[in-house]
């Protein structure tokens, strides 16, 4: 590391070069002033320190990284454009810390993976220990260039023990849970297509979702579509006439209503409505575009219920799957159902170990 000042960032950019090399990252500049009396006449100076990396560049940093300077510096017309610049040089330095961190240790083909993963919003604690197990075959195993594959095997370890499968054939009450806006109402529907369609069930809708606009009507359309009855709830006695009225049917589908999942209220008006101690199957419904954090909120704010499966929606309009993953792993849940799109009943699958699998490893491959 090396402090350099000149009269402009340009020129402090020649010295750089001059002293460091071209390789050379800029880690901090400021402007100082110097010389003058009593205060006036100072002279304006850029100060910049600079360094290299003691290991080698080329690994870290594509070819054309590598042929062009990491800044390249406009001329310097005030102080506004100065502090632009900074801000831009430091949230470069950070991007490159985040993406070489910890990672530096490892082989060239396993560091790429390993950024894919860190890409995909996979926990930094399970990235590394991804990367000693695929260090650990890289060095015992003559094939260098499976590193894909023993990526897949890993993920699939931790999938395979959890339950991806849909609506249980011996549960006659389906419900549907999450918080607004994940798509329960279009879920359940698609759902409802295809025991009507394809299974030649007879089912009915209950839902208690009255606080959404439109959200009864849009329940309806569907249910017209299907020649299916719905049951509007507002508590338990509602609930126990809707379930008498559909005593003969297959299955019941339950949409519940979509509130602020941080509401504890929310929960507890849910558990009050409907009675989740009979014969039911809980999915909880997670968006794939939320963060883990947010994911594991959720969870936790229904946890007191019995969640038999997680249903992941708009996986098509998601760009990182490590979220999904670490909350089918953390919860010890598996996918009851994808969906990817409006279309019903099309835009669903039934979770399946294979079809888990292949999502999470799309995403990483991406």
């Amino acid at each position: 590391m090396k402090k350099i000042t000149a009269p402009t960032m340009p020129e402090a950019m020649k010295k750089v070069r001059k002293e460091l090399g071209s390789d050379a990252v800029i880690l901090n500049s400021k402007v100082t002033y110097t010389g003058g009396f009593l205060g006036l006449f100072k002279t304006k100076q850029i100060e910049v320190v600079a360094g290299v990396d003691s290991a080698d560049p080329v690994e870290q940093m594509s070819a054309a990284a590598i042929e062009k300077p990491l800044f390249k510096a406009p001329d310097v017309k005030g102080d506004l454009k100065l502090e632009n610049e900074i801000k831009e040089l430091k949230q470069m330095v950070h991007a490159l810390s985040v993406n070489q961190s910890g990672y530096q240790d490892f082989p060239v083909s396993i560091r790429t993976m390993l950024k894919n993963l860190h890409e995909q919003d996979f926990k930094e604690s399970w990235v590394l220990e991804t990367g000693r197990m695929l260090h650990a075959k890289w060095e015992n195993q003559s094939d260098k260039h499976d590193i894909p594959t023993w990526t897949k095997e890993h993920i699939q370890s931790s999938l395979k023990q959890l339950a991806h499968e849909g609506i249980d054939a011996s549960k006659k009450y389906i419900s549907l849970i999450g918080p607004t806006g994940v798509g329960k109402t279009t879920t359940i529907a698609k759902l409802a297509a295809k025991l009507v369609m394809e299974d030649k069930k007879k089912i009915g809708f209950i839902t208690s979702d009255t606080y959404r606009i439109g959200a009864i009507e849009q329940l309806r359309t569907y249910a017209e579509l299907l020649d299916v009855p719905v049951e509007v709830i507002y508590n338990r006695e509602d609930f126990k006439t809707a379930a008498d009225r559909f005593r003969d049917y297959d299955h019941v589908l339950i949409d519940t209503a979509g509130r602020n999942y941080r509401e504890v209220q929310y929960v507890e008006d849910l558990m009050n409505t409907i009675d989740f101690n009979v014969e039911m199957q809980t999915f909880l419904v997670l968006s794939m575009t939320s963060k883990f954090k947010e994911m594991k909120a959720i969870f936790d704010r229904f946890n007191d219920m019995q969640i038999d499966g997680l249903i992941f929606t708009k996986c098509d309009e998601s760009i990182t799957v490590g979220p999904a993953f670490h909350m089918m792993v953390e919860s010890k849940i598996g996918t009851a159902y994808l969906t990817n799109g409006q279309a019903v009943p099309e835009d669903i699958q039934e979770g399946s170990l294979k079809q888990v699998n292949d999502m999470i490893v799309k995403g990483v491959k991406s």
